[in-house]
């Protein structure tokens, strides 16, 4: 089997240039849309669109691999590092501090050089115990033996790809390095597709290629659009394509140097991403717009922090159960809690069950947030 590095072109890429323009315009068309919704929301909005936005980014690249996240704790060390008070914030495990250290670098530092001992250093947040599972990894240094990437029970595996040798690693990373880190090599949204697919060839570490390689198309896309703030997730949008995803690599890596196929389908899957951004703009919005409205209105801490939980996306109904929960008090106070709300205009009653009432919550004339309620 031969795979795209046998090429004698390898690495120089070509692609359909009028296909990929046409694709690529309508991404641009898109980010310019979210940019546009991006200007009619205040800071304070903004940054808690990217503390979601990048937790998504976290938990989706590590479960890709079979790696489950806690989100919370994902979500409370994000917002910590950026600076931002969120309901709730819980304390996190040095391997979660480490892993959303490791991807706020590549995002916020997205103007530093990419080098050797900066993957290095992503690479040991990642196996800090030099352990992948029960088997013990190279760490902070390419991998010195093979690569495959299988699928399949013990005896009966499926080769998908396999990597260039050991010894050829520290060759092709410097190439891969020398051109990401080039002045002219086009920072867009090209080279992150670039970056990832390349990088994931290259497979240079014993474990882990996958998030980095996406931490990476993440710094690209931070380059492209000049910002340290990231308002829609890949790899969140990657994680819900994982077979597509998959399949169209191992298409890609078995072909020549034509990456047509691979940069269709990394800026179809950008376009849903730069979409499903606007459920979590939405709720921002929504937030900023509920706080305006009711800003007369007195809250007590408590209120006020529960109903940042709802509207910060809780998947609940709100009930008097659910309220008396999240609050930590008796049911009796929860709902004298609702009825003041309810008296207030805020809270509105849903028709539904009379014993277990849910109730939607009054942003403004118009806007009526239902939680518990599928976005």
């Amino acid at each position: 089997m031969k795979y795209i590095y046998d090429s004698p072109k390898w690495p120089v890429f070509t692609w359909n240039q009028i296909q990929i323009f046409d694709e690529l315009a309508k991404v641009n068309k898109e980010a310019g849309f979210l940019s546009g919704r991006l200007s009619s929301i205040g800071l304070d909005a903004r940054m808690g669109a990217v503390v979601e936005t990048v937790t998504h980014d976290i938990v989706s690249s590590s479960e890709i691999e079979g790696v489950i996240l806690n989100t919370d704790e994902v979500r409370s060390s994000v917002a910590r590092r950026l600076g931002v008070v969120i309901p709730q914030s819980q304390a996190s495990s040095r391997y979660i501090d480490g892993i959303v250290e490791m991807m706020l670098d590549a995002t916020v530092n997205y103007k530093k050089p990419l080098t050797n001992e900066r993957l290095f250093g992503w690479h040991h947040v990642l196996f800090p115990s030099s352990r992948s599972g029960l088997n013990v990894i190279d760490v902070a240094k390419y991998r010195s033996g093979g690569m495959k990437v299988v699928s399949g029970i013990l005896g009966r595996e499926k080769v998908h790809y396999v990597a260039p040798s050991a010894d050829r690693v520290g060759k092709e990373m410097d190439a891969f390095l020398k051109w990401f880190n080039d002045s002219n090599t086009p920072c867009s949204y090209l080279k992150s597709a670039i970056a990832h697919f390349w990088f994931v060839c290259i497979h240079p570490f014993d474990d882990g290629n996958g998030r980095i390689g996406r931490a990476i198309s993440d710094m690209a896309l931070s380059q492209a659009d000049d910002s340290q703030m990231r308002y829609f997730s890949m790899s969140r949008q990657i994680n819900a394509d994982k077979k597509s995803y998959y399949d169209i690599l191992e298409r890609t890596q078995k072909g020549g140097c034509d990456i047509t196929e691979w940069l269709s389908w990394y800026l179809s899957c950008m376009s849903r991403a730069i979409s499903a951004s606007g459920t979590i703009l939405s709720r921002v919005l929504n937030k900023a717009i509920f706080w305006q409205t009711h800003a007369g209105t007195p809250f007590t801490d408590r209120i006020k922090t529960v109903l940042n939980i709802y509207l910060d996306g809780y998947d609940g109904k709100l009930t008097a159960k659910n309220w008396a929960k999240l609050s930590k008090v008796s049911l009796d106070t929860s709902a004298r809690d609702i009825r003041y709300l309810v008296d207030a205009g805020i809270l509105i009653p849903q028709a539904g069950n009379i014993r277990n009432v849910s109730y939607g919550i009054h942003c403004s004339d118009g806007i009526t947030i239902i939680p518990g309620e599928t976005d």
